[in-house]
């Protein structure tokens, strides 16, 4: 295989694949803590329109990364009144974050920017601009190196370089930390944890403050990074997959990063099969574009309709927990 293409593909899926590793991460904090989170999508969405709106508004890269976690925040506290204060069913209120998060998103576009409910292009003052583009150059005329290293894994923005960091992170906090046993306690027999004089409500709270920052961080790398502004329903379907992979992952943080790696390279994959000719034996012409632009999607029916039964989820996960008087 040609180097430049491996180091085109390599550095395309890790491209790709920063706002589901972002995104699955945060799933996984408020799931180990007993909270599911079907409103992932919505998250990532109205956190994305924040962080374009405040850009472009204010055209400051910190402002635009503040409102994008400000309502991340804000919307995984509505999630926690709802479920963990008032015990309410978590699959629905996912599902509603997600449908309202969708219309005022574009209701908010329409009324502030009256652009069909995008946002104006981003100046580049607050786009993410690339990490190590002089050592890239440097290696550039290796051979291997420079095409796979250089090309692949250099001259990304910080939030490629922060979600891979934020992996190893996030397993050391839930498997080698007092804090994360406790989180993961909470997810398991929250019944235990209050035993021992600690709240569930607090320990799920702070897992779900986790979970806002880290979707407001992948919402925000689609429009601070891989677009040029906020386009309506932007994420398309990126926070089921990034449940899907934290499911296919088994709830566990090294497990998720594969099958988000693995969802990304599918996806660059699919970017650069649109336009190929097919053989003659097979009938010629162009592959059609929407079968390549499914394959992502038919992989997380896949993995969702193989593994969902295989994995073992955390034994409390939407149960709401009732301290007994």
């Amino acid at each position: 295989m040609d180097e430049a293409l491996i180091g085109g593909l390599l550095a395309s899926t890790l491209r790709v694949s920063t706002p589901l590793i972002l995104c699955a991460l945060a799933g996984l904090l408020s799931e180990r803590a007993g909270v599911i989170d079907l409103g992932l999508e919505g998250k990532m969405l109205l956190s994305a329109f924040a962080a374009g709106a405040a850009g472009a508004l204010t055209g400051s890269l910190p402002l635009a990364l503040a409102a994008a976690i400000a309502v991340g925040v804000a919307l995984s506290m509505v999630h926690g009144f709802a479920c963990v204060s008032h015990t309410g069913d978590q699959v629905v209120l996912g599902m509603a974050l997600t449908m309202i998060a969708a219309g005022l998103s574009i209701v908010l576009g329409i009324a502030w920017f009256k652009q069909g409910g995008q946002t104006p292009p981003l100046p580049d003052a607050v786009r993410l601009s690339p990490w190590f583009t002089g050592l890239a150059a440097a290696i550039g005329p290796l051979p291997l190196l420079g095409a796979v290293l250089g090309a692949g894994l250099l001259g990304h923005h910080a939030l490629v370089y922060g979600a891979l960091a934020l992996v190893p992170a996030i397993w050391a906090l839930l498997y080698r930390t007092r804090l994360g046993l406790r989180l993961r306690a909470t997810g398991e027999n929250p019944a235990m944890v209050d035993a021992a004089g600690l709240s569930v409500k607090g320990l799920r709270y702070g897992a779900l403050v986790g979970n806002g920052v880290l979707c407001a961080l992948a919402g925000s790398s689609l429009v601070l990074a891989q677009n040029a502004n906020f386009v309506p329903n932007m994420t398309a379907g990126r926070g089921y997959m990034a449940l899907a992979a934290m499911i296919f992952g088994k709830w566990h943080p090294l497990g998720a990063l594969w099958a988000c790696l693995l969802f990304g390279f599918l996806d660059a994959v699919a970017i650069r099969l649109q336009g190929v000719v097919l053989p003659a034996a097979l009938g010629g012409g162009a592959v059609p574009v929407q079968a390549i632009q499914a394959l992502p999607y038919l992989m997380t029916v896949v993995l969702l309709a193989g593994f969902i039964g295989r994995s073992r989820a955390p034994a409390a996960l939407g149960v709401p927990y009732v301290r007994e008087r």
